[in-house]
């Protein structure tokens, strides 16, 4: 490097081809007029050393906005690329339910078929306190980071804010979109009640108002769907709790109650062996995968409560982490195998909703739900 010369402060701060050539002209004319009147020679320096500034000004002020444009637009790109390239290592699901049962289920399933797409596994890690509450807190409370989400159902977004369970509601997530929905559900009668079919719940509910115990989880998702079958069909249950959907069939078994809402997988080699009638499911339109039982509209009661699978992100993650999420989900729905895998389990057909599609449904379901705010449990 060469040294720098007698103005080398000047020269040092600068930068740029305007500010070499302006140097190197100083230099040219300083040197050519040394010997002659100081004064003069004074007075030139002077003029060419203001221009050496101002060339020099000029550069670095244009180098550094262009600097700090290139940054802004550098890190706006990066964060696109970034999100885009997700998921870059595992992502933990928390799910608001124990092992074994149908959210676990479709959860990790789920998750086997996002490995197959990604190249990324998920670990899931069940939480089932406080009736999912603590899972939708620990979520909410995570890094938005795309590397942290629920994998829950309208049970734990919706019904614990009408149940009080949660000072929070879906809101507060980023609702990525619902890659399943349980149709799986249906109303099972116990032998003892004498009750074969729809027509026969209403007779006998209208006989007896009150009096028809009907098992649930008081102040859960099956406590809900008590409540509204009875404003839907115009009678009154008993509702009581009876706990699990295992301690639904045990008691349906026993006599202790006479109906209960539970997945068709549970109870139908008893409906099969004569020892529990099935009566209707929960569906808006039949879903074939459950035999020959009738919806609980073609009954007579206009009611229907299909329930939503939902992928959840913390608050504030980048949307396009959000939309990658929603086009992995559907490319999983759109995989055979995976089908397979929930008809054979659940008896589930393939659902899918996409962000805004989901956001919709769950708001209008809300809508429905929040009728009912301080009445379960009761």
């Amino acid at each position: 490097m060469m040294p720098y010369g007698r103005h080398g402060a000047a020269e040092k701060a600068f930068s740029g081809l305007d500010r070499e050539k302006a140097v190197k002209q100083y230099k040219f004319k300083f040197n050519l007029g040394r010997n002659q009147d100081s004064m003069k020679m004074k007075q030139w320096g002077s003029v060419a050393l203001a221009a050496v500034l101002a060339a020099g000004c000029m550069t670095a002020c244009s180098g550094n906005t262009a600097s700090s444009n290139s940054s802004t637009a550098g890190g706006a790109s990066q964060s696109a690329a970034s999100a885009t390239d997700w998921p870059k290592k595992t992502v933990q699901v928390i799910v608001p339910a124990g092992a074994g049962g149908d959210t676990d289920f479709n959860a990790r399933t789920f998750a086997t078929y996002f490995k197959k797409i990604t190249g990324q596994t998920m670990v899931i890690t069940n939480q089932k306190g406080g009736g999912g509450s603590v899972a939708t807190s620990t979520v909410k409370s995570a890094m938005a980071d795309g590397y942290t989400m629920l994998f829950g159902h309208t049970g734990q977004l919706i019904v614990n804010e009408v149940a009080g369970l949660i000072p929070y509601n879906m809101d507060s997530f980023d609702i990525a979109c619902i890659p399943a929905v349980d149709k799986g559900t249906v109303l099972v009668a116990s032998k003892a009640s004498g009750i074969t079919s729809v027509a026969d719940l209403l007779k006998k509910a209208k006989e007896k108002p009150g009096k028809l115990l009907y098992g649930s989880e008081l102040g859960g998702y099956s406590n809900l769907q008590g409540l509204m079958l009875e404003d839907k069909a115009g009678i009154s249950f008993k509702i009581v709790d009876t706990g699990s959907a295992s301690d639904k069939v045990s008691s349906l078994l026993a006599g202790r109650i006479d109906l209960a809402a539970i997945t068709y997988g549970t109870v139908k080699d008893y409906k099969k062996t004569g020892q529990l009638n099935v009566i209707g499911q929960f569906n808006s339109e039949r879903n074939k995968n459950l035999s020959d039982i009738p919806t609980l509209k073609e009954g007579g009661v206009d009611f229907a409560m299909e329930k939503p699978y939902i992928i959840a992100f913390p608050k504030g993650t980048n949307p396009a982490i959000i939309k990658k999420m929603s086009s992995v989900a559907k490319q999983v729905t759109e995989d055979t195998a995976y089908a397979n895998a929930l008809k054979a389990s659940y008896d589930q057909p393939i659902s899918y909703y996409d962000t805004s599609d989901a956001l919709s449904l769950l708001k209008s379901t809300r809508t429905d739900f929040m009728k009912y705010k301080g009445k379960l449990g009761k």
